[in-house]
């Protein structure tokens, strides 16, 4: 963490491409700082496209130095082999900002609408645009950078108010809920 506030990578998940969105959470504001994607060459088989996601992942974090990060829970298709394949690709984006001593958090995709547009069924332009909105100025690069972008936003939100109610509760020794 900085004197300046927490600089929060939120992460969407994909094996084929892999969102971030890097923002400064100081106090109540939030400001952009990066967004992006990764991807991994669809014409290679499982372990290499791990791989390369891994690598490429790697660089942004590295590339960042962000204190945080957040990182959506995966979404159960109707097809569980894509859903395993995502899994997978989850596992790897969850092990690389670890492997660095990042706190990484972990939300639903309705957890994360609910914290950005006010509810858990908004519609994907919506979050888009409220990202927008809560971001003035952004330039977001693609719909992944901009669902991770909202990742961090939730992460924000959340991190933060359980951060003050544990702080209220040590306060009151314990007896806060």
């Amino acid at each position: 963490m900085t004197s300046q506030g927490v600089r929060i990578l939120g992460l969407d998940p994909g094996l084929r491409r892999t969102g971030w969105g890097l923002v400064l959470s100081d106090g109540n504001r939030l400001s952009h700082i990066a967004n992006g994607s990764v991807s991994s060459d669809a014409s290679l088989d499982l372990a290499p496209r791990l791989v390369q996601l891994f690598e490429r992942l790697s660089e942004v974090v590295d590339r960042l130095q962000p204190d945080q990060a957040g990182v959506e829970e995966t979404f159960v298709s109707r097809h569980p082999a894509s859903t395993l394949k995502l899994g997978q690709a989850r596992g790897v984006v969850m092990l690389v900002p670890a492997l660095r001593g990042i706190l990484v958090a972990e939300y639903a995709p309705n957890q994360i609408k609910k914290s950005v547009v006010g509810t858990g069924h908004a519609a994907k332009q919506q979050i888009h645009t409220m990202v927008q909105v809560l971001l003035p100025g952004v330039t977001i690069e693609n719909s992944d950078a901009a669902d991770a972008l909202a990742v961090a936003i939730c992460h924000a939100h959340h991190a933060f108010s359980g951060q003050a109610r544990a702080q209220a509760a040590s306060a009151l020794g314990g007896r806060a809920s």
